[in-house]
């Protein structure tokens, strides 16, 4: 299998009445929704395979966003293993009248590819290259193995009750 490189991939929402809360912002579920949805489609674009989400990781939350506010969101491959991605998102508000901008949400999302029998299957390496990409890579390294430890605590304090 060819390595291959990421391509970042935006996208734009807009923080309705109904996606927030009564102080006028957007509700937490409502963003880890969106950034969700963008990890599945950055994800399956890079493997050309069928993705799920394994698990959220070192979610964020910087600022709020407020009601009638863009959501862009700037999601990424950052690392690749044998058969799973861990995709960064970045999500930026942007008021529609003034044009201020505020960084609000960074997420880390474990993603694995799946085949046809919906078992877990090879995807193309990841080719890091920038200072950028090698700083995500081990944060990403790192957040993976952390996933892993916990996932491995919480299986066995479920076999000791």
């Amino acid at each position: 299998m060819q390595a291959q490189k990421a391509l970042p991939l935006s996208s734009w929402h807009i923080a309705f009445p109904n996606d927030t809360n009564p102080h006028g912002t957007m509700f937490g579920g409502k963003v880890m929704a969106i950034l969700d949805i963008q990890a599945g489609i950055v994800a399956s674009h890079y493997c050309h395979k069928i993705v799920v989400t394994a698990s959220t990781e070192a979610v964020d939350f910087r600022n709020p966003v407020k009601v009638g506010d863009r959501l862009e969101t700037i999601a990424r491959v950052v690392y690749v293993g044998k058969t799973s991605l861990v995709i960064k998102i970045d999500a930026y508000s942007e008021n529609p009248l003034s044009g201020k901008r505020r960084h609000c949400t960074t997420a880390f999302f474990n993603m694995v590819a799946l085949d046809e029998d919906g078992s877990p299957t090879p995807i193309p390496p990841l080719i890091v290259e920038t200072g950028e990409e090698k700083r995500d890579f081990e944060l990403a390294q790192l957040i993976k193995h952390n996933a892993l430890e916990r996932k491995k605590k919480v299986q066995q304090a479920a076999k000791d009750e």
